[in-house]
């Protein structure tokens, strides 16, 4: 695993050892960075943003958007230590919550996230609650884009007032593009 783009190109991350995390894969995050520079769903420009990078795992959405040059990023996820390892790697100290990302109550950024990227375990149907802890937060700018990750398999069913813009499929994952 490595970052594509950006002030951070080409540096390795730590990757799991086990099957408790599934990072996102280096051919995926290229994708969708690919997308969000090349043919923009109504969002937010790249440069500036704010991101929310939720069951972060390795922290590597994340880091791939600060090394791009988002503003900040905020990763939360229940175990936070292989994100903290990579963070220090590359020398970047970013916000991270601890905690269940179905129960983040208010939110804690100066201003609402531009981008959000939510890649729960797959087949544990905690992306609705998660959504929904993070509209009922005031996590999301109305113009928020939020990208899902599944496995290519699932179908998805986003809660009202999510709208659904997009999917794409990259070998054994599906990124679903929505919005508010």
């Amino acid at each position: 695993m490595r970052i594509i783009g950006g002030q951070w190109r080409g540096r390795r991350l730590l990757a799991p050892t086990g099957k408790d995390v599934r990072p996102t894969a280096d051919r995926t995050r290229e994708a969708l960075f690919n997308i969000l520079a090349h043919a923009p769903l109504g969002q937010a420009p790249l440069g500036g943003s704010v991101w929310l990078d939720v069951f972060c795992g390795t922290g590597a959405v994340g880091l791939e958007a600060l090394s791009r040059g988002a503003e900040t990023c905020l990763f939360v996820d229940r175990d936070v230590s292989l994100a903290r390892a990579n963070f220090t790697a590359l020398g970047a100290s970013p916000a991270v919550v601890q905690g269940d990302a179905t129960k983040l109550g208010p939110r804690s950024l100066a201003r609402p996230a531009d981008f959000a990227y939510l890649d729960p375990p797959y087949g544990r149907d905690l992306l609705t609650p998660a959504l929904e802890a993070l509209r009922a937060g005031d996590w999301l700018a109305p113009q928020a884009l939020v990208i899902l990750e599944s496995a290519a398999s699932e179908t998805i069913s986003l809660p009202l007032p999510f709208k659904l813009h997009d999917s794409r499929v990259y070998g054994a994952a599906k990124l679903w593009f929505a919005g508010l």
